[in-house]
């Protein structure tokens, strides 16, 4: 990196893929940037995939080597202190995207994402939802003509058993965000699974 960047890092409530987000938030402070957990009631009360909410905010500052953001006073300072060059919700679930197209910034994370709207700074966002292409089809499109704003490709991950269910290629995780810093949407949007490219 040429210049230390600092990156916000939103974690919602889609457990399994956890061990991913810190991989990738380890990877992005190898590289020199800043990154700072900021997580989600969710997160921080849920247990799943396979650790209790303490041992993955235990993982995650680890990982990030930041102490992690936890409440909505916390997070408020980031939009008038300008202290985030761009901001990543992975994983997204349904349920904050949904908040996210409405205006309702009523979460740690939400509020973190209010402060990259402000500031005009990239907003990298990862689906990991249920509901993708179910009721939640309307919010992920409409944030898709947000200026600033830009997803990590995504993909239909059980399109038999599970129809209507999204997932982002967290293959493309740290690409997504290269190209978004960049002002750039990776292409192409829609993928196959992450098995093939």
């Amino acid at each position: 990196m040429d210049k230390k960047l600092t990156l916000g890092w939103g974690v919602t409530g889609a457990h399994g893929f956890f061990s991913a987000v810190v991989d990738a938030m380890a990877r992005w402070k190898g590289q020199g940037v800043r990154v700072i957990p900021i997580l989600s009631p969710a997160v921080q009360r849920v247990a799943g995939g396979g650790k209790n909410p303490a041992e993955w905010r235990r993982c995650m500052e680890e990982a990030a080597g930041e102490k992690a953001i936890l409440t909505v006073a916390e997070a408020e300072p980031l939009g008038p202190g300008e202290v985030l060059d761009g901001m990543v919700v992975a994983p997204l679930t349904g349920t904050t995207l949904a908040k996210m197209a409405h205006g309702i910034y009523d979460t740690s994370v939400l509020t973190a994402v209010k402060a990259a709207f402000r500031n005009q700074k990239p907003l990298v966002l990862a689906l990991c939802t249920n509901d993708g292409l179910g009721l939640n089809a309307v919010n992920w499109a409409r944030l898709l003509t947000v200026r600033h704003v830009y997803f990590v490709p995504f993909f239909q991950d059980r399109p038999l058993g599970k129809p209507a269910s999204l997932q982002a290629r967290f293959d493309l995780l740290d690409g997504t965000i290269q190209r978004a810093l960049e002002g750039e949407q990776l292409q192409p949007l829609l993928r196959e699974g992450a098995a093939q490219d």
